[in-house]
């Protein structure tokens, strides 16, 4: 009995080439996410972590380097050393505002329901604001942080429909990802990061 053996047609090629494709955009960002949180354990390395997951996430897109969990780690000391900080204060005051929603949610006076809109508010901005930094600090890593600073203040802010979207992207993620085990901790930030990515470089070209 003869058994011919025919190639792979081009059509199936494509269709393995796509799925392939599209698992990257899972693994790659939950690789990097799972790495940002080994290194947001530390609370007060939460900002660094946050900068050095968009600068693996770019690598990514830019270049197609496919090691975002180790990118995560090697990129972190030199956004420890420019972002310290800011990441100590920035964790006090995410933990002042927590403790004011934690407390405020268990009254019901129309003045405490007020306080507590006007601190998921301020929770909001700075989640927006964060988010957009990162990816800034990613795209030129070369400038100084206050520079980060305007730069996503501007991305962020200067159009309502960008600053919808991160937010969504950051609460959609985590939501729809709770049925998977450590869903939202792998997505949650790396989401976000990469709209805010998408919106400041929107055609990355890749070297490779």
């Amino acid at each position: 009995m003869t058994v011919s053996l025919s190639p792979a047609s081009p059509g199936s090629s494509g269709t393995r080439g796509r799925l392939l494709r599209s698992l990257d955009w899972v693994a790659q960002p939950a690789a990097a996410g799972a790495a940002f949180t080994l290194l947001a354990l530390g609370v007060v390395t939460w900002l660094p972590a946050l900068a050095a997951l968009a600068h693996a996430l770019q690598r990514w897109r830019s270049d197609g380097d496919n090691r975002s969990f180790t990118g995560v780690f090697a990129a972190f000391p030199r956004y420890w050393r420019a972002l310290w900080r800011q990441s100590a204060l920035g964790a006090v005051a995410v933990s002042v505002l927590v403790a004011n929603c934690v407390f405020l949610s268990g009254r019901s006076t129309p003045y405490a329901f007020v306080l507590l809109a006007a601190q998921a508010g301020i929770l909001a901005v700075l989640l927006i604001h964060c988010t957009a930094f990162a990816a800034y600090a990613a795209l030129v890593p070369d400038e100084p942080p206050a520079r980060w600073h305007r730069r996503a203040l501007a991305l962020a802010f200067a159009s309502p429909a960008r600053g919808t979207a991160l937010l969504g992207a950051a609460v959609s993620a985590a939501i729809l990802t709770l049925p998977v085990p450590l869903g939202p901790l792998l997505f949650g930030p790396s989401v976000p990061v990469l709209l805010a990515l998408h919106f400041a470089a929107p055609q990355p070209e890749r070297t490779s």
